[in-house]
C-alpha cells in the first residue's frame, strides 16, 4: 500500500522536474517532445501517476486524483507558455532572415533565349506558312514502307544497310528522313497539297559535320503544272529571307529515288558575296540542301494521276543551316548545350 504523503512529495518533484526542463528547451521542436515525454499516458511523468492510485487507502484516492489533474493542468499551461514563446523567437528570427533592403541593387539575371536550331526552325516555317504551307508532324519511329519502299527506295540501295540505318525490327526503323512524311499525307489529303514536314530524323553516322540524330524539314508541293522553275523561285525566297537579300541558289544534277529531275542546291556566299572566301572555299557558293520533282511513281503509288498532277519536294539539314548562319564549324556544339557558345548567339 503506497503512503499518501510520498505521492504528494513525489508530485511536488515532478512539477519541480518540469519546470527546470523547460528552461532547457531552444526550440518549439523540442517543446513537442519534451510535452510528450511528461505528459504521455503511459510512459510519461504525469501520464503514469494515474495508476498509483489503486496502490492508496480509499479515503485518499479522491484527494490524490485532484492534486494530480491540478499538476496536470498546470504542467500543461507551461507547455503551452513556453511553446507560444519560442515559436515568437523563431519567427522573429525568420523575419530577420528574410529581410529586405529595397535599397540594394537588384540581382541580374542571365537572359534565356532559343536554341540555334529551334530559331532556325521557327524562322523556316514563318517563311512558308507565309506562302500557305501547312504543318505535318509524322513519328520518329516509322515503317521501312513509308521511310524507303513508297518513296521508290530499291531493295539493295545502300541507304538500306544495317550500318546505315538503325532498324528496330525487320518492319520499323529509326526514320531516316522527313520523306516519309509526304506519303503519309499524299495517302490521306488529294492536292493540291503543300506541307512542312520537320523533325528528327537518324542515321549512323559521326563526325564533325554529321550526327547520329538531327533535324530535317521536308517539304512538298503537288498541284497542276508544278515544274522544277516553281521549286527554284520558291528556294530563292527562302534564302533571301534566310541570309540576306541578293543571295541566290543554284541547282547542280544529282540523284534521290523519290525525285526525277534531281538536283542539289547551292547558294551564294553570303559571307563574300559570291566572290571567294574560306566559308564557301573559295567557290563562291555553299551547298544547302537536296530536292527535285517528285518521282512519278511516288505520285501514283498514291493514288494520285501523273496526268494532271506534278510536285516538287525537298529536304533541309537544319543543323547545317544553323551552322553557316552562325558560324559553327562543328556540329556536336549544337548539342553539347556549351553556353559559352550558346551565349554568342542572342539575335
Amino acid at each position: 500500500m503506497a503512503d499518501f504523503s510520498e505521492l504528494q512529495e513525489k508530485l511536488s518533484g515532478i512539477r519541480e522536474q518540469v519546470r527546470a526542463g523547460l528552461q532547457e528547451l531552444k526550440d518549439s521542436r523540442s517543446v513537442y517532445e519534451y510535452r510528450k515525454n511528461v505528459m504521455d499516458g503511459k510512459t510519461g511523468l504525469v501520464g503514469a501517476l494515474m495508476r498509483e492510485t489503486g496502490k492508496l487507502p480509499k479515503e485518499d484516492r479522491a484527494e490524490y486524483g485532484k492534486l494530480v489533474n491540478r499538476l496536470k493542468d498546470w504542467v500543461s499551461e507551461q507547455f503551452d507558455t513556453m511553446d507560444e514563446k519560442l515559436k515568437k523567437a523563431e519567427m522573429e528570427l525568420r523575419y530577420a532572415a528574410e529581410d529586405i533592403d529595397v535599397t540594394l541593387p537588384a540581382k541580374k539575371h542571365a537572359a534565356g533565349y532559343l536554341h540555334p536550331v529551334t530559331k532556325v526552325t521557327n524562322e523556316i516555317i514563318d517563311i512558308f506558312s507565309a506562302m500557305g504551307f501547312e504543318i505535318y508532324e509524322g513519328t520518329e519511329i516509322e515503317k521501312d514502307y513509308y521511310n524507303f519502299t513508297a518513296l521508290n527506295t530499291p531493295q539493295d540501295h545502300p541507304a538500306r544497310d544495317m550500318q546505315d540505318t538503325f532498324y528496330l525490327t525487320d518492319e520499323f526503323l529509326l526514320r531516316t528522313q522527313t520523306s516519309a512524311g509526304q506519303i503519309h499525307v499524299m495517302e490521306k489529303k488529294k492536292p493540291p497539297i503543300k506541307i512542312l514536314s520537320p523533325g528528327k530524323v537518324f542515321r549512323s553516322d559521326d563526325d564533325a559535320t554529321h550526327s547520329p540524330m538531327f533535324t530535317q524539314m521536308e517539304g512538298l508541293v503537288v498541284d497542276k503544272g508544278i515544274t522544277l522553275g516553281d521549286l527554284q523561285g520558291m528556294l530563292d525566297v527562302l534564302v533571301e529571307k534566310m541570309f540576306g537579300e541578293g543571295t541566290r541558289t543554284r541547282l547542280r544534277p544529282s540523284y534521290f529515288p523519290f525525285t526525277e529531275p534531281s538536283v542539289e542546291v547551292d547558294v551564294s556566299c553570303f559571307e563574300c558575296q559570291g566572290k571567294g572566301c574560306r566559308l564557301c572555299k573559295g567557290t563562291g557558293w555553299i551547298e544547302v540542301l537536296g530536292a527535285g520533282v517528285v518521282n512519278n511513281k511516288v505520285l501514283e503509288g498514291c493514288g494520285i494521276d501523273t496526268e494532271l498532277y506534278s510536285g516538287f519536294a525537298f529536304g533541309i539539314g537544319l543543323e547545317r543551316i544553323a551552322m553557316l548562319k552562325y558560324g559553327f564549324n562543328n556540329i556536336k556544339l549544337l548539342f553539347e548545350s556549351d553556353l559559352r557558345v550558346l551565349d554568342q548567339i542572342s539575335d
